[in-house]
């Protein structure tokens, strides 16, 4: 029956894709959007040269630094306390299921060793793969690892940087050539997706270099990316890799998950967003602190109650939490994070059941918290409360009511047109979430 039921979804969700974007997802991305939509929680890593200068990783366009300087950091990388390991170890600990790194960012500076360009972390007094030794790592300890790859390039000369909004300070001349940037990004992609083992995910930023803003949805790209051509290499060389874009629009031809950046689904408190909600698998990414790359005068550290609410709230919409680390320049992560993902990996230790595997629930997250649903449980995730008494409609029946940590029945009465009423007065109004699970 679990295969026939499997069968039925490949089929259903090919059927949809081919009407609603002409691509055919293989069974093998079927399968890994399910186990993708489970994982719920991942680790975001920003790191790379421009970590150096602590600054965050715009640093290069921000202030207009030309390739013949910013090149001269490349001498001055050298991540000396860098270990695989311990970063799968805290990410582990945090119960974060996935690991999305940082392979190429704007700057053109490759963490891996590519045969591409000498502008890699293989040329600098560190000589080691950084990409290799992280999914090495992340397949050894049951961690999927993702790569995010920048569209744009503030460094090469041939990326269309004369219509592009961005790098128009770092000193190029040359006429651009896209066809021949093209090539370089399909055979760095090849690279990443035949060295490396399993990849789990091609994470795709930069597309929103050639919009004239990213607040019109409308807008067509000055430039045809040609994303046919690098998304049919990708499902080619790995089928079951899924691909992602932060455009900022909703999904188009060949992507396999949603991602909304600094934003909840169907929310746009970060000004990125306003794009219609697909049915795919859908993931949102914030950062830890205020910055993503390392930023050594960034101490506004997000508290362990703040990304236990924004991963329950992801979760009652049905989305993956991707939290960003900005390591430093010496391979470290700072003790900040480190402090507060433990504190995460305490509550997941406890609450994960309610957000692994689930669903969203009947009712968008609200100002009190946020529902998940999974088998015949429902999960209501208490993030805000000040009243005894909590009242809810509740579409679906349920029998019992309990507090989830510990069992402790919780009283309620069903009223007219399927409100209910619970009592919670005894709940800690102190604990970070307060889960009371309802079982059909």
């Amino acid at each position: 029956m679990r295969k026939i039921q499997i069968a039925f979804l490949v089929l259903l969700t090919s059927l949809s894709a081919i009407a609603q974007t002409g691509y055919t997802p293989s069974p093998e991305n079927i399968k890994a959007r399910e186990e993708f939509q489970k994982a719920r929680f991942g680790m975001f890593i920003h790191w790379g040269l421009s970590s150096v200068l602590g600054d965050g990783e715009w640093v290069m366009q921000i202030k207009n630094i030309p390739v013949k300087d910013y090149t001269k950091l490349q001498r001055a990388f050298n991540p000396v306390d860098f270990n695989a390991k311990t970063w799968v170890d805290i990410a582990k600990g945090a119960g974060m299921k996935y690991i999305t790194l940082i392979t190429r960012h704007h700057d053109g500076f490759s963490n891996f060793d590519t045969k591409q360009s000498s502008w890699s972390i293989m040329n600098t007094p560190y000589k080691r793969d950084i990409v290799k030794e992280l999914a090495d790592e992340c397949h050894k300890q049951g961690i999927k690892i993702c790569f995010y790859y920048s569209l744009l390039d503030w460094y090469r000369d041939d990326y269309p940087y004369e219509t592009g909004k961005t790098g128009k300070g770092t000193g190029r001349t040359k006429k651009s050539d896209y066809a021949s940037y093209l090539a370089f990004m399909k055979n760095q992609l090849t690279e990443l997706l035949t060295k490396y083992g399993e990849v789990s995910a091609i994470w795709f930023d930069g597309h929103w270099d050639q919009l004239e803003n990213d607040h019109d949805k409308t807008l067509q790209s000055k430039i045809d990316w040609k994303y046919e051509e690098i998304y049919s290499l990708i499902h080619k060389l790995q089928p079951q890799c899924l691909i992602g874009n932060n455009h900022h629009l909703s999904p188009i031809p060949g992507e396999d998950f949603q991602m909304f950046e600094r934003d909840l689904p169907g929310e746009n408190k970060g000004g990125l967003s306003g794009q219609e909600i697909s049915a795919l698998p859908l993931e949102t990414c914030e950062t830890l602190n205020g910055a993503w790359g390392y930023n050594i005068k960034d101490d506004n550290y997000k508290s362990p109650k703040q990304l236990v609410d924004y991963l329950v709230r992801a979760s009652g919409y049905g989305a993956n939490f991707l939290l960003n680390v900005g390591p430093m320049p010496n391979g470290e992560i700072q003790p900040e994070f480190v402090e507060r993902l433990a504190k995460v990996g305490e509550w997941t230790k406890v609450y994960g059941e309610t957000i692994y595997g689930t669903k969203g629930g009947f009712i968008r997250p609200q100002e009190w918290g946020a529902v998940t649903e999974k088998g015949n449980k429902t999960y209501l995730h208490l993030l805000k409360f000040k009243d005894e008494k909590f009242m809810l409609k509740i579409p679906q029946a349920f029998k019992t009511a309990k507090l989830f940590k510990n069992g402790t029945p919780i009283k309620f009465q069903k009223l007219d047109n399927n409100y209910f009423v619970f009592d919670i007065a005894a709940l800690d109004k102190n604990e970070i979430d307060n889960v009371i699970e309802l079982e059909k």
